[in-house]
């Protein structure tokens, strides 16, 4: 029974990774390496600074990884996968949206306080 049951599995296993192995899936796997860089960098600079961060990379990787993935998603017909997909990319760029406005807010009261000096 055991051995039936490893059979079946590394048979499915062995259809799955070597038999429908084509362009599309190399998409899905580019975005999936990108959405996972995202979690290396920012455990790296987290590491670093001894702390928890979460660098521009992160969104910019986040991005990256979800734009393929949906892509891949649309070509496969993927509904879950496109809901989650899309709605993470307005995640990220509202994201950088906040990090943007808050770097000008900052960038001004800087220049404010060396004019008031």
């Amino acid at each position: 029974m055991l051995v039936d049951l490893s059979h079946a599995v590394g048979g499915y296993l062995y259809s799955v990774f070597s038999q429908n192995i084509d362009l599309w899936v190399i998409v899905g796997f580019l975005g999936q390496g990108l959405f996972t860089a995202r979690f290396i960098v920012q455990w790296l600079a987290s590491e670093k600074a001894e702390r928890s961060v979460i660098p521009l990379a992160f969104w910019f990787f986040s991005i990256g990884g979800a734009l393929l993935l949906l892509v891949y998603a649309v070509y496969r017909r993927d509904p879950v996968f496109i809901v989650g997909q899309g709605f993470g990319i307005f995640v990220y760029i509202r994201n950088l949206v906040l990090i943007s406005r808050e770097r000008r807010t900052r960038a001004a009261a800087s220049s404010d306080a060396g004019q008031s000096a």
